[in-house]
């Protein structure tokens, strides 16, 4: 049987990682344009850690994976990162956090339709409808955003970049590729990024791209932190794990957020938080329940 204890402590990682990506993002976007400096962090991100595998004696991709490597990294950071980046400039980060929760609904939706309506069962449904309800209590005073116009394409740009990575991510799970999943996610990276700054370039960002000391400080953190680790250890994740339960970082990330702002910054945390995160966690249960009755069966 397979060991799968490094895929589950890369998907904690993301979980903590990617629940501090949200105000990095919101700092970086005050100061400049989103889709260079998506760009920007993701043509460098690859690059440095292929060179970093590349050491460690890893081989490249083969010419025939690199079609595959290419359509996997335009959805899953091209498109994703970049409108989540770009809706980060316009509606507040919790709103974000609360849409972003959606994803594992998205991939349990499109999962179903992909095996033709089999292999999604109710503890997998009700696990995923429990998380999202959950991070739902954190982010209430953020549903009534919803409503407003001024948020509408900010909320339709985080919708689609939900909508591109369940399918990059069920995309990656059904093909075969024999390149490592780390130096797979570095050659996703630099295609991502690619696009992106050709897009950005292509808009007249370049006139407008800027370092100040603190969207600085958020570049690097989101080049070297959530890039490098976060990216790597998700690509290395849904390589062994199932996307549904995966993807259910999106889930925990707020409540990692709200911990580390306890922790950290000593901001307060209440009952509500509380109960939300037990809600949260028992989704998460659920989901993984579900997906082992669905393999047994």
């Amino acid at each position: 049987m397979e060991n799968k204890s490094g895929a589950y402590l890369a998907w904690a990682s993301i979980c903590i990682i990617w629940g501090t990506t949200y105000l990095a993002i919101r700092i970086g976007v005050q100061d400049l344009p989103p889709m260079l400096f998506a760009g920007f962090r993701w043509i460098i991100a690859g690059p440095l850690l292929a060179g970093v595998l590349i050491l460690k004696g890893y081989t490249l991709p083969k010419r025939e994976e690199l079609k595959q490597l290419f359509i996997i990294g335009v959805a899953l950071l091209g498109i994703t990162n970049g409108l989540v980046v770009v809706a980060e400039k316009w509606i507040p980060s919790g709103l974000t956090a609360l849409l972003i929760s959606t994803l594992p609904l998205w991939v349990v939706l499109l999962e179903w339709i992909i095996s033709g309506f089999a292999r999604v069962n109710a503890k997998i449904v009700g696990g995923v409808i429990l998380g999202f309800a959950g991070v739902s209590i954190i982010f209430i005073d953020d549903i009534s955003y919803l409503l407003k116009s001024e948020y509408l394409w900010g909320i339709i740009s985080i919708m689609i970049a939900m909508i591109s990575w369940a399918g990059g991510s069920l995309y990656s799970k059904r093909i075969t590729l024999s390149t490592k999943p780390l130096m797979s996610a570095s050659f996703q990276m630099f295609f991502a990024g690619l696009v992106q700054t050709i897009v950005g370039l292509s808009i007249g960002e370049w006139s407008a791209f800027h370092f100040t000391p603190d969207s600085l400080l958020a570049y690097l953190y989101l080049l070297i932190i959530a890039s490098v680790l976060g990216y790597g250890s998700y690509i290395y994740a849904i390589s062994h794990l199932p996307v549904s339960f995966v993807t259910t970082y999106a889930y925990v990330n707020p409540v990692i957020a709200l911990f580390l702002g306890w922790l950290v910054l000593d901001e307060k945390l209440n009952v509500l938080i509380g109960v939300s995160a037990v809600v949260i966690l028992t989704g998460v249960w659920l989901v993984q329940k579900g997906i082992k009755s669905a393999q047994n069966n």
